[in-house]
């Protein structure tokens, strides 16, 4: 089976439509790459949400800690400090929250976009390939026939593979029996 074609001309389109499909899927894969770092970057309040309530929950867990150890009214100190530090926490949770959903909307979209660039490059781009392969096969075949060189050059005189495939190949040389006369000649 050929992959590419015999003649310096056609190679080299085919050579050139190869490598022109596979650099419209890596910029593809690379601009689907750069939209996902793009909308990545949407986190990032999430993230400095994250970290200052984390901070801010943990100074307060701390501060409750400590004001319990006051005598008399520690415990009642530490309650409105340790409520806080919770609203913290949850702060915290809700800037996670965002990122996860932020990444997860990256990761659809990059997907989304490598998968489509790819899928309409590969359409437009391997089916004439296949069917030049399978026509090159099948023409290959025919040479490799007994009398397919005749129906190759019968094929270049008449028209497409396909009809002369279906022509039956004589199975031995090729015997004349028809004859030549003159239309109004009698016999002597």
């Amino acid at each position: 089976m050929r992959l590419y074609a015999q003649t310096r001309t056609r190679r080299i389109r085919q050579v050139v439509a190869d490598l022109t499909a596979v650099v419209l899927m890596a910029v593809g894969v690379w601009f689907a790459l750069a939209v996902h770092d793009g909308i990545m970057l949407l986190a990032e309040p999430g993230r400095k949400l994250e970290d200052a309530s984390g901070s801010l929950a943990s100074g307060l867990g701390d501060a409750g800690d400590a004001a319990s150890r006051v005598p008399l009214i520690g415990d009642v100190l530490k309650k409105p400090l340790r409520s806080a530090a919770d609203a913290g926490n949850g702060l915290s949770d809700a800037g996670q929250s965002m990122q996860d959903a932020v990444g997860r909307v990256a990761d659809l979209t990059a997907f989304a976009m490598i998968t489509l660039s790819v899928a309409f490059v590969l359409a437009l781009w391997l089916p004439p390939r296949v069917r030049w392969i399978r026509r090159s096969a099948r023409i290959r075949g025919l040479l490799g026939a007994p009398g397919g060189a005749d129906l190759l050059a019968l094929r270049a005189l008449t028209g497409p593979v396909k009809d002369l495939a279906a022509v039956p190949v004589p199975e031995g040389p090729p015997t004349s029996t028809t004859s030549c006369s003159a239309p109004n000649a009698s016999p002597t």
